[in-house]
């Protein structure tokens, strides 16, 4: 075959045949929820407020969180949120009491010591204060009506199989009384 380019020289093109093609895993996202609040005036944080993922406490990512704890060196308020029953706690000194869920307040003023409420599986959710710039006061942060907020505007209820069992088995009285409750609400056959 003549060249294209008019130079007389002959040259030949190899086809390959296509890749194979498979798709890849894709890491799933997981969003990391960070409430920040500021002094508008002086462009500092005042409180930020963490609400934990998986990744936060499991491998890599627990170790990446630790590091944006640094939070706890400077005068700003840290207030975590961990409504995951599996996975490393936040860090204390001493061992947390028995409970599936916490949350931990870190006041600047009061390091190292922080406060904590441990929530059992049937408590509702508790209203915690949210601390401000010094001199202000706290301001109520109910917690379970923001969940409940968050599952009704994203329609959990609408994607959560309830009839499956949890991904984190429930075991002894809580998996009883979570039974009894999806009984109560119809989401499981008496």
């Amino acid at each position: 075959m003549p060249s294209p380019y008019g130079n007389g020289v002959e040259s030949a093109v190899a086809m390959f045949p296509s890749p194979l093609q498979l798709p890849t895993i894709m890491p799933a996202r997981v969003p990391h929820v960070t409430i920040e609040i500021r002094d508008v005036a002086n462009r500092e944080l005042v409180t930020a407020i963490e609400v934990l993922s998986p990744t936060n406490k499991r491998g890599e990512g627990y170790r990446e969180y630790l590091d944006r704890r640094r939070v706890l060196c400077s005068m700003a308020h840290l207030m975590e949120i961990d409504l995951l029953r599996t996975g490393r706690r936040v860090p204390m000194q001493k061992p947390l009491p028995p409970a599936p869920y916490f949350v931990f307040l870190s006041r600047a003023a009061r390091r190292p010591m922080t406060e904590i409420w441990p929530i059992q599986l049937d408590m509702r959710l508790p209203i915690i204060p949210v601390p401000l710039l010094a001199g202000d006061p706290d301001v109520a942060l109910d917690l379970q009506l923001a969940l409940n907020t968050v599952y009704d505007a994203l329609n959990y209820d609408l994607s959560v199989d309830y009839t499956r069992a949890p991904e984190v088995p429930l075991e002894g009285d809580a998996a009883v009384w979570a039974d009894e409750r999806l009984r109560a609400a119809g989401v499981l056959k008496v």
